[in-house]
């Protein structure tokens, strides 16, 4: 079941404790996929679901930023006071040529998806080769998801093996798996305040047992299928009759 977009953007932008959440995942993924660089000048970066708080800081340095929404859910125009990135979409069937995204984040996509195993696929078939995707999900075991006053208490949460075992049958490589979001879901001022420092504590102590969210970042590697040499055998001619004569008839 999807939330509604007007209920996703009140919380993440009209809130403090929904721009302290944006604040605290946005953040580890900068950190895993920086924002400028040379690399990043030519290449897609999409997020699908309600990932377009997250793909903010890639908008001045991508190629191309595209945020796709579920039908389902909603879309709005994002970002505010700039042309228009923002598209709606089926949850399997997106507006994309197959690969050609580089880099592509979900968030609030697989926990409310109908069809898990459909949904991946997709998002396998946009990426190019080499491209890398991060899975953004409830953690199962985090405060978060048991509290349905965030949008993060709604659909399937997962475990981190879960998440992982997701991936590989989808065909990704995993590549890291770390977790944010280590704040209690309270809008009391004190949590507020101190979201940063709980962050920096949370990644160095307790890892993903109290996080709120897990982040999975995974990669599409396609290998050439393996050249058996049966081809080549079989057009060398065979050695095991050389020097042999040939018959020849005898005169009657």
């Amino acid at each position: 079941m999807h939330l509604d977009v007007l209920d996703l953007r009140n919380f993440y932008y009209r809130t403090q404790l929904g721009r302290a959440a944006q604040r605290a995942i946005r953040d580890k993924v900068v950190g895993l996929w920086p924002a400028t660089g040379p690399a990043l000048a030519g290449q897609t970066v999409a997020g699908y679901g309600f990932a377009v708080p997250l793909l903010r800081p890639y908008l001045e340095h991508a190629r191309r930023v595209i945020g796709l929404m579920p039908a389902a859910q909603g879309v709005m125009p994002w970002p505010a006071g700039q042309p228009n990135v923002s598209v709606l979409c089926e949850e399997t069937r997106w507006p994309i040529e197959t690969g050609r995204v580089d880099r592509l984040i979900v968030m609030h996509g697989l926990e409310t998806s109908d069809n898990t195993e459909a949904l991946m696929a997709e998002c396998w078939r946009v990426l190019g080769p080499g491209g890398r995707a991060l899975f953004i999900v409830p953690n199962r075991a985090g405060l978060w998801a048991p509290s349905e006053s965030t949008p993060f208490g709604f659909g399937k949460p997962f475990t981190g093996g879960q998440l992982d075992q997701l991936a590989r049958r989808s065909g990704f490589v995993p590549e890291r798996q770390t977790a944010a979001l280590y704040i209690p879901p309270s809008h009391r001022r004190f949590w507020l305040r101190s979201s940063a420092m709980w962050e920096r504590v949370g990644t160095k102590v307790s890892g993903v047992l109290a996080a709120g969210v897990i982040v999975l970042e995974v990669s599409k590697q396609v290998h050439s299928r393996p050249d058996s040499g049966l081809g080549s055998k079989v057009r060398r001619p065979l050695s095991i009759l050389e020097g042999a004569v040939k018959p020849v008839s005898k005169p009657i």
